[in-house]
This record gives structure tokens, sequence and C-alpha cells, in this order.
């Protein structure tokens, strides 16, 4: 193969890759190519939000539909989905939150939870793009916790009672002037933090991913042993998805039960 086939073949691998891992407007399906940049949507309207519609519609008519509530002995995708219901429940929203208040807000961190994992997994299968890679999309989550931090802070301690929070006991005075906005701030770089860590995990993992298929793209049979790399990283991808899945709604869940519960 000549150097220009050889450029060639690393551009078209560099275009797929993007496509993939980056947020657009154009969606392509083997030979279907769709690009909606031009078709009436808002702006901010890109193959993530496309990508989050599919995911959501997909979790509705698992819970809706497929979720058999009048078994008296869940089987099958019944029995998994209530395992994943009880899972998050029990041993994120209960042991971060307490009994009562996990109860009361699972709800929050089931959404989290079965959203971010099949939105990784959907960025697992070729057709579909990876929409966790995007930090709007991550972004978007974290704000979800960020919120949460604070409309139920407030709701549970008032405005000024919210605030004293942040004020810790037994502190000199000129320390308070200097801790006091650290602490506030931290409500912030804690939201911050755990977009860029979803966002850079699942974007990096697939970049490796695609390097190593592109190798074989491009050199063709010399470069075969790189699928050996590549199924490999492919089934740690499948852990990376529900991983960083769990790391986001766990982190969730710390988070908002320091707020509510400051004394701990």
């Amino acid at each position: 193969m000549s150097a220009e086939q050889n450029v060639d073949k690393m551009q078209e691998v560099v275009d797929h890759i993007t496509h993939h891992v980056l947020d657009g407007h154009a969606w392509s399906i083997g030979p279907l190519h769709l690009d909606f940049a031009g078709a009436n949507l808002p702006p901010w309207f890109k193959l993530s939000g496309l990508m989050g519609i599919f995911a959501a519609g997909l979790l509705c008519w698992l819970y809706c539909k497929v979720y058999d509530q009048k078994a008296r002995v869940p089987r099958g995708i019944t029995n998994f989905l209530e395992s994943v219901v009880v899972f998050v429940r029990d041993d994120i929203s209960i042991a971060n939150l307490g009994k009562a208040d996990g109860r009361q807000y699972a709800w929050l961190f089931l959404t989290q939870f079965t959203l971010i994992l099949t939105l990784n997994l959907m960025g697992l299968i070729p057709v579909f793009t990876t929409a966790t890679a995007s930090l709007g999309v991550t972004g978007a989550f974290a704000f979800t916790t960020f919120a949460a931090m604070l409309y139920l802070g407030i709701e549970r301690f008032g405005f000024l009672g919210f605030l004293k929070n942040f004020v810790p006991h037994g502190i000199p005075v000129p320390v308070l002037i200097l801790l006091v906005p650290i602490e506030i701030a931290g409500v912030f770089i804690k939201a911050i933090v755990l977009s860029i860590r979803l966002f850079a995990n699942m974007l990096a993992g697939h970049i490796v991913l695609f390097a190593m298929t592109g190798l074989i793209v491009i050199y063709g049979a010399p470069a075969l042993p790189a699928i050996f790399g590549g199924l490999f990283v492919y089934f740690l991808e499948i852990l990376v998805a529900f991983l960083q899945a769990y790391i986001f709604t766990m982190l969730s869940a710390i988070f908002v039960g320091q707020v509510l519960h400051p004394e701990h």
C-alpha cells in the first residue's frame, strides 16, 4: 500500500473515531447517512440528545411494559430489573442517605444509574455514538446532583440554615474567612469533578479501542494481532460502563447525603 493510500485510510479511521466519540448533528448507519442539522431542531440538539431519547425510551419500555408487576416470583428480565432497583436503593441510596431519605430519593439515583449505564453500553454498539463521551451530557447529569444538593439542603434547613452548615464549629474567625468560601466552592467543584470523571473515562476508553481497530484497517494483515488487544479493551469497556455508572451514582449519593446529614 502506498503512502498516499495509508494517509487516506488513516483519515477514514480518524473521521470514524471523531464521529463516534464526538458530538455532532450527523448519524451514519451503514449506507444510510442522516444529517438533522437543518431539520429545524434546536441548535443544542445533537447526537447525544438523540441517544438520550433512545436510552430513555428503552428504559421506559423495559420498566413500564416488559417488567411484570403482577409476578409473585420475579423471573427473567423482571428479576434483573428488580435486582437493579434493589441494588441502587439499598447499596447506594439508603447506604449514604439513611433509611428514610434513602427510600424517598432512591428514584433520583436509580434514574442516574440506569440512564448512564444504558448510554455507556449503547456507546459500545457500532451504529450508536457515545453520548457519555460528551461533556455536555455528563455535565447535565452532574447538574442533577448539584440541583439536588441545593434544593434538598435548602428545603430541609432553610436558606440561612443551609449556609450555616458551611461554617464548621469551633474554628477561629480568621480561619473561617478562608475556610467558608472553600466549603461553598466545594459544592460546585464536586459537580464539576463528577462530569469530568465520567466524560474522561468514556472518551479515553473508546479512543484506545478505535485506535487498535484502526491499526488493522490501515495496515491490514500485519496488524491482525492488534485484534486481541482490541477484544481485551472492548470487554474491559463493558466493565468500565458498569463501573462508571456505579461510581457516578455512588458519589452523587455521598454528596447529597453530606448535605442532608452535615453532622456526619
